[in-house]
């Protein structure tokens, strides 16, 4: 698994996005669906329509990284997406508890002192 500073966002992108798409097609996709920089240093995550598979794109500093991961079996409990949103803020928990199976939707986050970034 891979560890984040506290200031990279994930932005998880809301909907279906056709996975055949490498790191061009992708990159294209966070600039003008997601309306973001690529190599802003963030994570950008995008699923399949069926929710099997995923990739996880991001820029180290010096490339892009371009992860991808494959269920055998089920399927990954996607976030539902609000009218005219496409794209989902989550923190490395969140993402790490999707990825693990968890429906994020299921699960409530506590109330305690959090740092506005």
């Amino acid at each position: 698994m891979f560890v984040w500073s506290a200031a990279t966002r994930i932005y998880l992108a809301l909907g279906a996005t056709d996975l055949r798409q490498g790191f061009d097609g992708l990159y294209a996709l966070v600039r003008q669906r997601l309306e973001l920089d690529p190599v802003s240093g963030h994570v950008f995550v995008f699923a399949n329509r069926r929710r099997s598979r995923i990739k996880l794109l991001f820029w180290d500093g010096s490339g892009l990284w371009l992860c991808s991961k494959r269920l055998e079996r089920g399927r990954f409990r996607w976030p539902v997406s609000a009218e005219g949103e496409s794209k989902l803020r989550l923190s490395a928990e969140e993402l790490a508890a999707l990825l693990g199976g968890l429906d994020l939707a299921a699960t409530r986050r506590r109330a305690w002192f959090r740092r506005a970034v």
